[in-house]
């Protein structure tokens, strides 16, 4: 096969955003737009991804650098578009890092949703004939659009830029989306003879179509009819509007799967910057999601799970028959989160890193678990915290207990063993073990061991004062 180049036009300064990060770098379902761009160096199996960069250069690639580690998949470049002159001038910076073997595919960074079946469509548009190939699509809107031209026998002659256009010109509908797969060879020549003769004085890339027919040579025109997969964003307004309907895909793509939602328009699946990790949701069946959800990296929803309204899950795995309860939040970061089968969580509570539950274990409203395993059957119902612990089976955590695990230098674990039974408003704390089957009392501090079997009370004895009498409040001199 050909070798394959991609090209990513990063350089524009996105003055609509508003935004002191630069527009290739604004996040569309949790990854920058420059990323999701990216990604088709991978699918494409390309040789090597060139960046072209101007404004905010410096921040982009410093963002962008780590991918081709992680990646591993191809060399990734970066070149300089300084000033900012145009496509044509933008593609010219590249040249010296474009091979004259490859087949070239010129992508915009602030594209995102372009598939990998297209851009292999198209790279096998241009490869079969050795020629340009250019995707296109027809809008109802097309303004600002570049359009293309076509000749009488329907070929075609040429791309005319929207603010160069006639007014016939503008009545064309089929417009050059920017993405464009060419022979190297062809290429370089080409981008030598551009010139700025236009209403904008900049060097379009455009202006290759007609070298093309000029030297003869045939222009394929990959013409699509999904106009999302060109959409591109200038402003907040398109941002959002380009992630409502990214989500709207995806949510629609899982529907057909069988996943119960309850509003799709109202359901976020994205990636996680902090980790890296892909927003991946894997639903077993009869899985119900309520509105207002956000699934963050990888989530695994085993058969019959239910999710509640507004709750937030991210890179956690939640096992068959479990119940999520509305507004609770589930974060297992780098570490993980799981859920055993038929439990119940929240609503209001929070799972963090670490935090493994069994099965049919109960945790409550406004209760925090993190780096901690609760055995089978166990139980936090209302009020409580549990950090760096292990938690044996059918526990009873009470109401407003908390594991001191933090000693202000180094944490401490708490081991509570089967069958014990914490009163409210515990203190344990850590490192302290509960034998099995022992109870603490309400509103115990607890810093030794307790015995198996044993009951704990560690509190002031109660002294009740007859007749006493309140505090009154001085007059004012």
């Amino acid at each position: 096969m050909t070798p394959i180049d991609i090209l990513i036009m990063a350089a524009g300064k996105g003055t609509r955003m508003k935004s002191r990060t630069p527009k290739v770098l604004q996040r569309l379902a949790g990854r920058p737009l420059l990323h999701h761009v990216l990604d088709q160096a991978a699918h494409l199996q390309a040789r090597s991804a060139i960046v072209i960069t101007g404004h905010g250069a410096t921040e982009v690639e410093a963002a962008t650098a780590g991918l081709a580690s992680v990646a591993g998949q191809y060399d990734l470049k970066f070149v300089r578009q300084e000033p900012q002159l145009g496509t044509g001038h933008a593609v010219q910076q590249a040249v010296p890092c474009l091979a004259d073997d490859g087949t070239v595919v010129v992508l915009s960074g602030d594209v995102p949703l372009t598939q990998a079946d297209t851009l292999r469509a198209l790279v096998a548009a241009s490869q079969a004939g050795g020629q340009l190939a250019l995707l296109t699509v027809r809008l109802p809107d097309p303004t600002g659009y570049g359009r293309i031209l076509r000749d009488g026998a329907g070929q075609v002659a040429g791309i005319v830029e929207h603010k160069d256009a006639s007014e016939a010109q503008r009545a064309i509908d089929e417009i050059y989306s920017g993405i464009m797969a060419v022979p190297a060879r062809l290429l370089k020549p080409w981008l030598a003879r551009l010139t700025n003769h236009n209403a904008q004085g900049e060097y379009y890339l455009t202006d290759i179509v007609a070298m093309a027919v000029a030297d003869g040579l045939p222009v394929a025109a990959h013409r699509i009819d999904d106009a999302l997969q060109v959409a591109g964003v200038n402003s907040p307004l398109q941002l959002a509007e380009l992630e409502r309907a990214h989500q709207l895909r995806q949510a629609r793509a899982l529907m057909e799967q069988g996943v119960r939602l309850m509003d799709p328009a109202r359901f976020d699946l994205r990636d996680d910057a902090r980790t890296g990790v892909r927003g991946q949701l894997r639903c077993e069946q009869d899985v119900e999601i309520d509105v207002g959800c956000i699934f963050t990296g990888a989530v695994e929803l085993g058969e019959g799970v239910q999710v509640g309204a507004h709750c937030c899950i991210a890179n956690a795995r939640i096992a068959a028959g479990a119940v999520v309860h509305p507004y609770t939040h589930i974060d297992g970061e780098k570490l993980g989160a799981s859920v055993g089968a038929g439990a119940l969580v929240g609503p209001f509570a929070r799972l963090r890193p670490g935090a493994v539950l069994g099965r049919e274990v109960h945790i409550g409203n406004f209760v925090e678990v993190k780096n901690s395993q609760l055995a089978d059957g166990a139980k936090a119902n209302h009020l409580a915290y549990l950090g760096d612990a292990s938690v044996g089976e059918r526990v009873n955590y009470g109401a407003g207990s908390i594991t001191a695990n933090y000693d202000g230098a180094n944490k401490h674990r708490t081991v509570i063993e089967a069958d014990v039974h914490v009163g409210s408003n515990c203190v344990l704390v850590a490192p302290v073990t509960l034998g099995a089957g022992a109870t603490v009392g309400g509103g115990s501090t607890i810093t030794k061991d307790v015995p198996a079997g044993a009951l704990a009370v560690a509190r002031g004895k109660q002294v009740a004062i007859a007749n006493w009498q309140r505090p009154t409040k001085q007059p004012k001199p």
